[in-house]
């Protein structure tokens, strides 16, 4: 289906439903769940952390904001009962996608996103946080689920201290994520500079691109990769399954997809959502793969600037590493009024993306280094809404 053919039909329906009167559209209101108090957004108040008495939940509240691969929030949080002022943070192997990720790189990044939220929040409320990664030893990566749930990817240690004025703590609670188009424009010289000398572990390296001929061979490996992700059923089906229709599903399963990470918002999200819950097949089969490729032809359309993270090896550390290096990526974003998104597929690890992921290396990373993170930036043309968040307390397992 083209752009065009896929905006006029969805023009079409909203039309006849329209012309259907108030009733309809009431209707709509009421399959969408547009009554529902949205629980899923309520880990974004600020509020929400400050009702947790002990510290250690309460940074963890802060660092399930963080970014995750597919939104899967893959986190695991176990309070240490000899210390009040320790943790552990598991992966969760039950929260892998194996289709998508199935070297389990983009699930390790995302532990690193979650420690780097946990140490900004912890400087606001007065903890500085000592991480240790792997404190019981690496992975066997031969038995690798149950070697998550047997081994901390990481142990975090807070030392009280005084309430510090942290300048990022505020961007915590904004989406990490804005697919919509960019404002034309290259970045800043300064802003160029914000982001090459953020501060990250030894060989881990931020690499901005907007020169016109990277801007063009980026954004074509990026629409490449759409396509080739598009065409595998097995991943498109992996994200099919995480996607919530609907406010019911939304507050009942608060992790995956949803209609509002690709900037729907308001009256519309509402008609979208009820749409796709009465009729699936719009958000299945080749029209989800049709969708797919067309919103990567806008987002990299509105798009003159790239980042890329990348790290001298590829070990479980170094992707830890790069996942703390991107939420400062992130944040510092933020701070300078720029919006990101990631486009992860060419960086993806599947036989299907193999050419693709091989030709981004080979032209980008000549120094054998792993491209962990690409990432459009840019100037948005607006906001975006805040996506779907778990309740802290869902994150914590027993001893």
């Amino acid at each position: 289906m083209s752009r065009q053919r896929g905006r006029r039909a969805l023009l079409i329906a909203i039309a006849g439903i329209a012309g259907l009167g108030l009733a309809a559209f009431a209707g709509l209101l009421l399959v969408s769940g547009a009554y529902k108090p949205a629980e899923y957004l309520e880990p974004w108040q600020k509020n929400t952390a400050q009702q947790f008495d002990d510290p250690r939940v309460r940074l963890a509240a802060h660092g399930l904001l963080a970014a995750s691969g597919h939104n899967m929030q893959p986190w695991k949080i176990k309070l240490d009962d000899s210390d009040p002022l320790a943790f552990y943070l598991y992966a969760d192997s039950k929260r892998l996608s194996e289709q998508a990720d199935p070297l389990s790189r983009q699930m390790m990044v995302s532990q690193g996103t979650f420690l780097e939220y946990v140490r900004v929040a912890g400087r606001q409320l007065g903890y500085v946080t000592s991480v240790t990664l792997f404190p019981h030893g690496g992975y066997d990566e031969g038995n690798l689920r149950a070697s998550m749930d047997a081994k901390p990817a990481a142990r975090i240690e807070l030392e009280q201290t005084v309430p510090q004025s942290e300048p990022l703590y505020d961007f915590l609670f904004l989406p990490d994520t804005n697919r919509l188009a960019y404002q034309p424009g290259k970045l800043t010289l300064e802003e160029v500079k914000a982001l090459e000398r953020l501060s990250v572990e030894d060989g881990i390296t931020f690499k901005v691109y907007q020169d016109e001929e990277d801007v063009r061979k980026l954004g074509s490996y990026a629409l490449r990769a759409a396509a080739a992700e598009a065409s595998v059923s097995r991943v498109m089906e992996e994200a099919g399954a995480i996607f919530r229709a609907n406010e019911r599903e939304k507050n009942s399963d608060r992790y995956g997809f949803s209609v509002e990470g690709q900037g729907t918002s308001g009256i519309m999200r509402h008609v979208v959502q009820a749409l796709v819950t009465l009729f699936p097949s719009m958000n299945a089969g080749q029209a989800a793969a049709d969708r797919y490729v067309q919103t990567a032809e806008e987002s990299v359309s509105g798009t003159s600037a790239y980042v890329m993270i990348l790290s001298s090896g590829n070990s479980r550390t170094s992707q830890i590493e790069s996942g703390i290096a991107y939420s400062q990526l992130i944040l510092e974003a933020h701070r300078l009024g720029l919006a990101m998104q990631p486009l992860s597929q060419a960086l993806e690890e599947y036989a299907e993306m193999k050419e693709l992921y091989d030709g981004i290396h080979r032209e980008y990373a000549t120094g054998g280094e792993t491209i962990q993170m690409l990432v459009r930036i840019g100037r948005p043309t607006r906001e975006v809404p805040q996506t779907m968040r778990r309740d802290v307390r869902e994150l914590i397992v027993e001893n």
